[in-house]
């Protein structure tokens, strides 16, 4: 059984730090492409950036770039999300979603998902 559980998320002031971690087990990891997802209150869920397995390539939304970096640690199972300059309209629910391909992460469709972490930044 595939599952992907997030950790990490709390409260924190804006221009704070957090890292989310997902832990995935059920499956081979380096077969994976697995990203990031967050939903803010009243808004549409949109990918925040993934790692393609393969060759580890990240891909992130234009907001975060150059603030959040994605990571994985292969021994582990483990990705993270590593947010800097936090800023209060990152305020959301993080989730970490998987797919069943080994190749680019883009597009990450989720067909695995994480019950999700709150991320809440306070301006």
């Amino acid at each position: 059984e595939v599952q992907l559980v997030e950790s990490g998320g709390g409260l924190v002031q804006a221009g704070g730090s957090l890292r989310l971690s997902c832990a995935a087990s059920g499956f081979t990891f380096d077969d994976y492409a697995i990203g990031w997802f967050r939903q803010a209150p009243g808004k549409a869920r949109e990918g925040v950036g993934c790692i393609s397995s393969s060759d580890g390539k990240t891909y992130y939304v234009h907001s975060v770039k150059d603030r959040f970096t994605i990571s994985s640690d292969n021994a582990k199972n483990t990705v993270y999300l590593q947010m800097n300059s936090l800023k209060a309209e990152d305020t959301a629910v993080y989730y970490c979603a998987a797919d069943p391909w080994g190749g680019s992460c883009l597009p990450l469709v989720g067909k695995y998902w994480g019950q999700g972490t709150q991320v809440t930044v306070s301006s």
